[in-house]
């Protein structure tokens, strides 16, 4: 990039900001200030950027002397291959390729390429916003552009720049592709090259309309110190009516946070010299220990962060008998809210006294909360200003801390299992249609390994592969098709056309030979792993009489899924199965059929007594409230137990005998772990969840040289799914191969995952993947902490409209689903879509869509900061778990927008560049230098 020789060429090689569609010549000016004459051999670009934004204009017939700002861009493929010579200073120019084959000759420039990039600033269609011209952007050029006349030119001498003298060269940027972009102009002389960065920076006018409405600031805290003088009177609030009903014991301990602990993490101290059991391995000696510390930093974490979004002289609003508080940012999480959460009121100070009102939310609306207080406080409040303070609800946590008190009675077998000794099966049952029969009829309580092994063997020999390619059918619809009686399919699948992977695995919860420890579900994406669940709590339920399954989730989402489905199955009786909601949770989130199954639930001494109780793992904790402890429960079930933290899993796990109880948990270790706040917490463990944890020790380790036949895990504890039933092959293989060793198979329904290999913007047909480069500019705004980035966003948007627009093939709006990692990016697409009315398109963040599916998931990454990268920059994006969840939802289209600048320095989405450019899917902006050499060139 230095000057050489003497010789000295323009700096300012920047274009500045354009809109999408204009267009700006910029002239490079080389100077000969040394004492030798240069000649100036071609000059060419690098080809950095696929969209062709640069280019070298030929001048029109008339202006063969002058240098023209309207002249007509060549196009790009000339330019990567073939090199210009510029001859003199009155602008004839030559073209020639690379290989010395003239591409200008007599002066007549020939037409020997063609822009065939599909792909090439489609963005300008009018997708967002209004008053917006379309423009025909074929081959690659504007219309007005591709109009003007080709020059006819002479062919000539290179250029020699004397000592003193000096020449231009123009280069011409027409803005294409949105975000910034970068070119590299070299200069090539006899013995050296000068070259030049070219750098533009387009933008859309949509952006405008979501641009930061003010510059970003750090929440300032007004924190006062009051005065020890002052003297407060606490004002009680009773509880809600729910809460009474239930009449629930309050005998949980309060596990206080020790002070020494809550100093240390406040003063930023050595953690370890406070709690040196941290450094130590997980064992069952201090089990209690680690785990009570780790749960404790995890609850000063949030204790802290809840206590930032404190708020000063603020006015409430009366809505009948409730107060009503606007909380700024709280649809997005900050702060997290939950009904039943207490708030205190603080009167302001204006003499000795201080007034402090303690209040329960009722109700949570978007950005308001309904506060209960007491009606005559209620009443006489007259908008006076109020300080606001949240606390955390420690109910979850003072559970957790119970939980693992608990767990030391399940002892080694069930939380450090290093043998397996084998029970005799709950049931015997001859299986008629798995395509195979297997018996079961073990009388011996222990096995040797080489007996393991050859049962295994045998085992394996029968799982005759079944070609099926039927997409995997609900219960729901199977049994409503089947009308057989339970009896009459005793020896039956209630579900038809499960694969022999899925019956296996319900064969041996059936069986429980190896509780108590824990058997594994390990179920990959897609692979039908709540299907697993279901057949195997019904299997349960009507071949053991004598058992009480506990069914649980860390969310309700994915709780109330399990209800719904067992539902569907119309093979449970009124009063087999109960819903147990948290006492917080509000009636309008839940679906009319699960509330069914709710009533019940409301008194949990009566729901103690259903054969099948469903709710989330930590409101399983009322059990324990009511003195129900060990034994209760026959069958634990957690469903994606790999999102619980291990302290949360326990809590179900508590409430079943250590001696004959059957433990399952479902999940796949590499999506979604548990959400933890604090790095402290996760530094010492608490963020790997129990199935994580159990799948990592030796019993557990994949083996393919013992049991290679069977999946290469020991069939008696682990079964992994793996046939597929969601996605297109071309977006399985790389997760399969990043996370699941190559062992994903392709079994979706064909006519979906194939519906979209002709849509005309893929860059290549028939490859339901684009990877979308974007140079955009990440932002915030006010105290909001969360990033967005205008020009993925309205680049998101225009694949939305282009998809659920296309009059000829439109997709459904509830077949796409906007993916990406920022509350603030998430506000933002949401408002573009409500402009061109496609609001009902799901806009989330993984979180929000694992154990879902689309046909199309669009993924923004929103980080673009090239400048300052720091090892935890990327956040969100650096988490290979969330980078699979994300990745695989999609069913027949994946599009990912981002900064490829970025993104390459993690090593997942830098396997994800090399994929889509290894299969030409990558359109977009230039690319950083370690992937240049995989782009095709056309």
């Amino acid at each position: 990039m230095k000057d050489k020789e003497g010789l000295e060429v323009t700096k300012m090689t920047n274009f500045g900001m354009l809109k999408l569609g204009e267009n700006k010549n910029l002239i490079i000016w080389i100077e000969n200030k040394g004492n030798e004459p240069h000649s100036l051999i071609s000059c060419r670009l690098a080809g950095w950027v696929k969209e062709k934004q640069f280019s070298f204009p030929v001048p029109e017939k008339d202006q063969k002397n002058s240098l023209s700002s309207s002249s007509l861009p060549v196009k790009h493929e000339s330019l990567s291959k073939g090199v210009i010579k510029l001859l003199d200073e009155s602008s004839k120019m030559v073209w020639q390729s690379l290989n010395n084959t003239a591409v200008t000759w007599n002066g007549v420039l020939k037409e020997e390429t063609n822009s065939k990039d599909p792909n090439l600033a489609r963005q300008n269609e009018n997708c967002v916003g209004e008053n917006k011209k379309p423009c025909n952007r074929e081959n690659g050029q504007r219309e007005s552009v591709k109009k003007l006349p080709v020059l006819e030119v002479e062919a000539s001498e290179e250029i020699s720049i004397p000592p003193g003298g000096k020449t231009s060269i123009v280069i011409m940027c027409t803005a294409i592709n949105p975000g910034h972009c970068k070119e590299l102009l070299l200069l090539c002389f006899s013995d050296f090259i000068i070259g030049r960065y070219l750098e533009v920076t387009v933008i859309n006018e949509e952006e405008l309309l979501i641009a930061a409405t003010r510059p970003f600031s750090s929440r300032k805290h007004n924190i006062t110190t009051e005065p020890q003088n002052l003297k407060t009177t606490v004002v009680i609030t009773e509880r809600n009516r729910r809460n009474c009903r239930r009449q629930l014991p309050s005998f949980l301990p309060h596990y206080p946070i020790p002070s020494s602990l809550r100093r240390c993490v406040e003063q930023k101290l050595d953690i370890l010299l406070f709690q040196p059991l941290l450094a130590e391995p997980l064992s069952l000696a201090n089990y209690k220990a680690k785990f009570s510390a780790v749960l404790w930093l995890e609850e000063i974490q949030a204790e802290m962060e809840i206590k930032d979004y404190s708020m000063y002289g603020i006015t409430l609003k009366r809505n009948g008998s409730y107060l009503v508080l606007e909380v700024p940012g709280l649809a997005e999480g900050r702060p997290f809210l939950n009904i039943g959460d207490k708030v205190k009121l603080k009167s302001q100070e204006y003499s000795e006294h201080r007034i402090e009102y303690i209040s329960y939310i009722t109700e949570i609306h978007e950005e308001e909360v309904a506060l209960r207080l007491n009606p005559e406080l209620v009443q006489s409040y007259n908008s006076e200003p109020v300080d606001i303070e949240f606390t955390f609800n420690r109910v979850t946590s003072r559970r957790c801390h119970f939980a693992v008190e608990q767990a030391i009675y399940l002892g080694e077998k069930v939380l450090f299992p290093e043998s397996l000794v084998l029970q005799s099966p709950q049931a015997i049952k001859t299986w008629h249609n798995m395509g195979y029969h297997i018996t079961d009829g073990h009388k011996q309580n222990s096995m040797q390994a080489d007996k393991v092994k050859k049962m295994q063997n045998k085992q394996t020999k029968c799982l005759v592969s079944e070609k099926n390619t039927t997409d995997m059918v609900t219960v729901a619809t199977q049994t409503i098709m089947e009308v057989m009686t339970p009896k009459m399919r005793d020896c039956e699948f209630f579900n038809p056309v499960l694969n022999e992977h899925q019956k296996l695995a319900v064969k041996r919860i059936l069986s429980g030979e190896c509780r108590p420890t824990p058997y594994i579900l390990f179920g990959p994406p897609g692979t039908g792993k709540t299907v697993t669940i279901i057949e195997a709590i019904l299997q349960i339920y009507y071949t053991l009489p004598g058992s009480r399954i506990l069914v649980c989730a860390p969310s309700n989402s994915a709780t109330d899924l399990i209800c719904l489905r067992l539902h569907e199955s119309n093979l449970l009786k009124p009063g087999a199965m109960v819903r147990v909601n948290a006492s917080c949770r509000s009636e309008e989130a839940i679906s009319d059929t699960v509330k069914l199954y709710c009533k019940d639930g409301e008194d949990v001494w009566k729901a103690s007594r259903f054969r099948i109780i469903i709710t989330t793992c930590s409101s399983a904790g009322m059990f324990y409230q009511i003195g129900i402890r060990c034994g209760h429960f026959t069958h634990a079930l957690v469903d994606e137990a790999g999102q619980a933290s291990e302290p949360e899993c326990l809590i179900p796990l508590g409430l079943i005998s250590e001696v004959n109880g059957q433990i399952v948990l479902a999940g796949d270790p590499m999506q979604l772990g548990p959400v933890i706040k604090s790095r402290l917490a996760v530094a010492y463990g608490l963020d790997s969840s129990m199935l994580e944890r159990l799948m990592a020790l030796s019993l557990y380790l994949r083996d393919e040289d013992t049991f290679g036949v069977c999946g290469s895990y020991n069939p008696l504890l682990i079964t992994k799914l793996v046939k597929n039933y969601r996605s297109h092959s071309a977006l399985l293989a790389l997760p399969s191969k990043l996370f699941y060793h190559k062992e994903l198979e392709v079994c979706a329904d064909i006519s979906v995952v194939t519906s979209l290999l002709g849509w005309e913007r893929l860059p290549r047909k028939g490859f339901p993947l684009i990877f979308h480069g974007m140079k955009g500019n990440e932002t915030r705004e006010e105290h909001n902490p969360s990033w967005f980035n205008p020009t993925e966003a309205v680049q998101v948007v225009r694949y939305c409209c282009l998809l659920a627009k296309n009059l000829s093939s439109a997709v459904s709006v509830s077949d796409i689903g906007v993916i990406t990692p920022y509350r603030k990016q998430v506000e933002k697409i949401r408002f573009l879509l409500r402009n061109v009315d496609l609001m009902d398109i799901k806009v989330g963040s993984v979180e929000e869509f694992q154990g879902q599916e689309y046909l199309v998931i669009i993924l923004s990454t929103v980080r673009s900061n090239e400048v300052v990268f720091e090892r935890n920059y990327l956040g969100f994006l650096s988490n290979a778990k969330r980078f699979n969840v994300a990745i695989t939802r999609a069913k027949a289209l994946l599009i990912v927008v981002g900064n490829p600048h970025v993104l390459v320095k993690d090593p997942c989405f830098n396997a994800l560049l090399e994929y889509s450019l290894e299969n030409g899917a990558y359109v977009g902006c230039d690319l950083p230098s370690e992937l240049e050499s995989l782009q095709q060139h056309e």
